[in-house]
């Protein structure tokens, strides 16, 4: 029978129409690589990327600071009411360095040559001196676009270039440039990072959620009615059905929420399973972040998530996979301290739960023997100016420093070059009396800090200047080292 020309019509439209619901997780393309049948299972030489996002802009300065005496009494003299003592520090043995006493969880991945900050690492199109920033307009192409901007640094972080217009991000280029199996599975939300020309990030939910349709889970199907509504929508979507439509468009979505439904149905007892339902393994490693039988705070509850999906690679499936995830209310304009205190306050809860979280994931990746095949590093907007401002808090900057953590890091040492401690010394944009706030100029540019991580990825130099197309402006320093 032919259905209605109305009935027909209106069908059509509601298809076209239809990128909501499960699919509207996935980028274009991103359901056809997940449900490749030829891709291989679990691979020995399994390595994943996990990148964290400090939204907001992170004070570098109080995260890593230095402890030798010198220094240090630098760093206290201009940071006065924010400025940790120096005996407070978690020590970084080894080097001229301490940790936020906050971060105390982080001293066992130090002890364990597992974790090595990254100095002054920032937007740069290319190598840029004091006396070269001072000499060059704003809007010379040499800069990177609108410093100090919250949303275009973190998209020129993002991104991995010097263009707040540049739609997509490194991780994305990265993933198709190595023909990684899925796309970049994000537990952080739809950010740039990881959108690629050819698709978008999986966005998956945190433990415990729904993964795909409401109602429409394994569960729901016992109650009549959800059946079938189900068998509805695969009657609606089947290929037989769109094809009598003759349309490209609405062909395309019905393929998507096809593969969608059945990328949730494979995926959803991962995405949902809480501690104590799942691997015991990852439960000992997030153990000190669980509390009555849930991952206690947002940046664990990702990291727990991204640790089941490493645990069960044979089903994710793929060789490599780049992982995101990110920690907000790094904006502390004011009230980074509380009463003066410099262990309390904003910060000091901020940096708790970046460490607790960081720590009890490598924890768990240890425990799974994957230590070595998972690699952790930050990103954020930018650093924070090193003079405090008149609200116990920090301003916009630029240059900031980075942890990398994992089993492959070649820990128990730093990377890059430490800021000279100077209001209008050599790091600071500043020059006038008015503008001496300590906004460092990065000596490490955000190409090179993502080169490094994407030489352990194994990209070739072809692909390293195809993901990054600023890095060859930075000559032979394409390799930090620290991994």
């Amino acid at each position: 029978m032919t259905d209605h020309p109305k009935i027909s019509m209106a069908r059509r439209r509601w298809l076209q129409r239809s990128a909501l619901g499960v699919a509207g997780a996935f980028g274009t393309g991103s359901l056809v690589n997940l449900l490749s049948a030829t891709r291989p299972a679990f691979a020995a030489d399994y390595k994943a990327l996990v990148c964290v996002f400090l939204y907001g802009g992170n004070d570098g300065l109080n995260m890593v600071v230095p402890s030798d005496a010198t220094r240090h009494g630098q760093y206290s003299a201009v940071r006065a009411g924010l400025a940790l003592p120096r005996g407070s520090l978690v020590e970084l043995t080894g080097s001229d360095y301490g940790l936020h006493p906050a971060m105390t969880a982080l001293a066992p991945a130090w002890a364990a040559g597992q974790l090595a900050p990254v100095f002054n690492v920032g937007p740069l199109v290319q190598p840029l001196t004091k006396a070269q920033f001072r000499a060059l307009p704003d809007s010379s192409p040499s800069l990177p676009d609108s410093l100090f901007s919250h949303s275009d640094q973190q998209i020129l972080w993002e991104t991995g270039t010097g263009d707040a217009l540049t739609r997509t991000g490194w991780g994305g280029r990265a993933a198709d440039a190595l023909a990684t199996a899925n796309p970049v599975i994000s537990v952080g939300g739809n950010g740039r990072f990881g959108l690629s020309a050819l698709q978008g990030p999986l966005v998956l939910p945190g433990p415990g959620a729904t993964f795909g349709a409401n109602g429409l889970q394994p569960s729901d199907l016992q109650w009549a009615p959800n059946a079938a509504r189900k068998a509805a929508l695969d009657a609606l979507y089947a290929p037989t059905a769109v094809d009598a439509l003759d349309s490209d468009l609405a062909g395309s979505y019905a393929r998507q929420q096809r593969d969608a439904f059945a990328v949730s149905a494979r995926l959803g007892t991962i995405v949902a399973a809480q501690p104590g339902g799942g691997s015991t393994a990852i439960d000992a490693g997030f153990a000190p972040v669980i509390a009555s039988g849930r991952v206690s705070g947002g940046l664990a509850q990702q990291l727990y998530q991204v640790a089941k999906l490493i645990e069960a690679n044979a089903t994710v499936q793929g060789s490599r996979q780049i992982f995101f995830a990110q920690l907000g209310g790094f904006d502390t304009h004011g009230n980074q301290v509380v009463g003066g205190d410099p262990l309390s306050g904003d910060h000091a809860r901020l940096m708790k739960s970046l460490a607790d979280a960081l720590a009890a994931f490598n924890a768990a990746m240890n425990n799974l023997g994957m230590g070595s095949q998972v690699t952790t590093f930050t990103q954020s907007d930018f650093g924070r100016t090193f003079k405090p401002n008149n609200s116990l808090g920090t301003d916009h900057a630029w240059g900031n420093h980075h942890l990398v953590m994992g089993g492959a890091v070649r820990g128990n040492a730093t990377y890059g070059s430490y800021p000279t401690l100077a209001l209008g010394g050599p790091d600071d944009v500043g020059q006038d009396s008015w503008e001496l706030q300590g906004r460092w100029i990065p000596t490490t540019s955000v190409d090179q800090y993502a080169a490094t991580l994407l030489k352990w990825f194994d990209a070739t130099d072809g692909q390293l200047d195809t993901v990054l197309p600023n890095l060859a402006n930075f000559g032979s320093a394409r390799n930090l080292g620290f991994v």
